[in-house]
C-alpha cells in the first residue's frame, strides 16, 4: 500500500475529522520510510493501529444553571493508547470541542508523552462548555455533573487527565472533590492540583517553560541565545505567561500577547508588572488583550494576530491552526529566525513547510511544548512516592527533559546537510517508542 491509499483509508474511516486528518497526515508523512522499512511492523499492522484510539468515551453533562435551567453539555474521553503508560492528556472545556479535536490532541499526546521517556500513555478529553459569563458556583457545578460521568473512566493507574484550555486549579479543585466525593479515595487522579493537596510546584509555568528551553536548545545548534532577541508571544493563558516570564529571564523581549479580541504590541517589552498583570486578569477570566492594552498605553490590533510584528523568534501558545501561510512568509519576511510551538498543532501544515523550507527552526508541539505533560509526569512521580519536590528540583527535571527530547529530535532529524527537521525527528523518535513497545505487548 502506498502512503496516499493509506492516507485516502485513514479519512475513509474519518470522515468530517479535519483537525484530526491533519495531525495524522503529519506524522504518517515523516514516519512512513521508517515503518516501510520495518518487517515486523508492517506484519503488525503498526501505524493503522496507533492511529486507531482504544476507546472513545462520548456522555451527556446534564447540570443546573444559577437560574434553575437544566443545560445539558457533551463530553468526552479519548483513551489513544497505552502501550508505555496509563493515559495522560488534558481535559478542554471549550465551546469549540468536538471528537476530531480531541482526536487530533490525543493522537498527539502519544507522541508527546513517548518523547518525555516517562510511563505515559496518551488520551485527551473535554466538553463543549463555555465558561464565560458564568459563576463560579455554575463552574463548580458543571465540573462535578462532568465528573460524575467522567470518573468511572479514569483512575490513577489507568488514566490520568490534566487541565487545558479552560481547565485550570480551580476546575481541577472542582473535578478532585467530586471523584474523591464518589469513589472515597484520595489519590493523583489528576495533575495540577493545588499545591496543598498533591500539586507540584512550577506546574502552571511548566509549558511555558519547556517552550522556551527548547527553543533555546534550538538556538544554540546556531551557536545562538535569547539574549538580545524580540519575541512575539500569541495567547494570554499559562504557556504564555510561562513563557513570558522565562524568555525575558533569559535576556529577551516579548513584545506582544494576543486573545480573542486580537493583539498588543509592547515594543518596550514585557516586564514583571505586566506579567504579573496578565495573572490578575486570568484570575478574573478576563482574556481581553485590549483591557490589557488600556491599562500600559500600548497599541492595540483588533481582530489581527501578532505575527506580522518583526520578531527574532516567534512563540505561537494560543490554539490550534493560529498560524497560517501567510503568517509564515510574514516572519521569514521580517527575518525570524525560529518558531517553537508553545500551543498544540498552532501552525497549518503549509506553514510549517513555508517555514522550514526557508530555514527558519521550526519545533512543532509535540517536543517544545512538552514540558507541561512532563512535568505533569513529575507530579504523578511525586504523588506516587508520597513526596514533594522544591520547585528548583522540579525545574532542573524539566530543563533535562527538554533538552533531552532535542537531542531525540536532532537523532533522528538531522539531514546530511546538516540542517535539523524537528517534525521529523520528533515523529520518528515518539513513533520508535510506542511502536516497539506495542510490537513487545502483541496483538491487543
Amino acid at each position: 500500500m502506498s502512503y496516499k491509499d493509506f492516507i485516502n483509508q485513514i479519512a475513509a474511516r474519518n470522515p468530517g475529522q479535519p483537525e484530526f486528518m491533519q495531525a495524522v497526515e503529519e506524522v504518517v508523512e515523516t514516519v512512513w520510510d521508517v515503518y516501510e522499512a520495518n518487517p515486523r511492523f508492517k506484519k503488525a499492522n503498526i501505524l493503522a493501529r496507533v492511529i486507531e484510539p482504544e476507546a472513545v468515551h462520548t456522555f451527556r453533562v446534564a447540570w443546573v444553571n444559577d437560574k434553575g435551567e437544566v443545560e445539558v453539555n457533551r463530553g468526552y474521553r479519548i483513551q489513544y493508547n497505552s502501550a508505555i503508560g496509563p493515559y495522560k492528556g488534558g481535559l478542554r472545556f471549550h465551546p469549540s470541542v468536538n471528537l476530531s479535536i480531541l482526536k487530533f490532541l490525543g493522537f498527539e499526546q502519544i507522541f508527546k508523552n513517548a518523547l518525555t521517556t516517562l510511563p505515559m500513555g496518551g488520551g485527551k478529553g473535554g466538553a463543549d462548555f463555555d465558561a464565560r459569563g458564568r459563576s463560579d458556583n455554575e463552574i463548580m457545578r458543571f465540573c462535578q455533573a462532568f465528573m460524575t460521568e467522567l470518573y468511572r473512566y479514569i483512575g490513577p493507574d489507568t488514566d490520568v487527565p490534566a487541565g487545558d484550555i479552560g481547565v485550570g486549579g480551580r476546575e481541577i479543585g472542582y473535578m478532585f472533590g467530586q471523584y474523591k466525593k464518589i469513589t472515597r479515595e484520595f489519590s493523583g487522579v489528576l495533575t495540577g492540583k493545588g499545591l496543598g493537596w498533591g500539586g507540584s510546584l512550577m506546574r502552571p509555568e511548566a509549558t511555558g517553560f519547556g517552550c522556551t528551553y527548547f527553543a533555546q536548545a534550538m538556538l544554540g545548534t546556531r551557536g545562538d541565545s535569547f539574549k538580545g532577541k524580540t519575541v512575539a508571544v500569541s495567547g494570554f493563558g499559562n504557556v504564555a505567561w510561562g513563557a513570558a516570564i522565562k524568555v525575558t529571564e533569559l535576556g529577551g523581549k516579548v513584545v506582544t500577547l494576543s486573545g480573542p479580541d486580537g493583539y498588543i504590541h509592547d515594543a518596550a517589552g514585557l516586564n514583571a508588572e505586566k506579567i504579573e498583570y496578565m495573572l490578575e486578569m486570568r484570575a478574573s477570566n478576563n482574556d481581553r488583550v485590549e483591557d490589557f492594552a488600556k491599562k500600559f498605553g500600548v497599541p492595540f490590533f483588533a481582530g489581527k494576530r501578532p505575527w506580522e510584528v518583526k520578531v527574532d523568534v516567534a512563540l505561537p501558545c494560543a490554539t490550534q491552526n493560529e498560524l497560517g501561510a501567510d503568517d509564515a512568509r510574514t516572519l521569514v519576511k521580517n527575518g525570524c529566525i525560529c518558531v517553537a510551538e508553545g500551543a498544540n498543532m498552532p501552525s497549518t501544515l503549509e506553514a510549517t513547510k513555508i517555514l522550514q523550507e526557508n530555514g527558519v527552526l521550526f519545533a512543532p508541539g509535540k517536543a517544545s511544548n512538552a514540558g507541561g505533560v512532563a512535568t505533569s509526569g513529575l507530579e504523578m512521580s511525586q504523588n506516587s512516592m508520597r513526596l514533594r519536590w522544591t520547585a528548583e528540583e522540579v525545574d532542573q527535571k524539566l530543563q533535562h527533559i527538554m533538552n533531552e527530547i532535542h537531542s531525540a529530535c536532532v537523532q533522528y532529524g538531522k539531514g546530511p546537510d546538516g540542517k535539523i527537521n524537528y517534525v521529523k525527528g520528533a515523529n520518528i523518535a515518539g513513533f520508535l517508542r510506542v511502536a516497539n513497545a506495542m510490537l513487545d505487548q502483541g496483538v491487543v
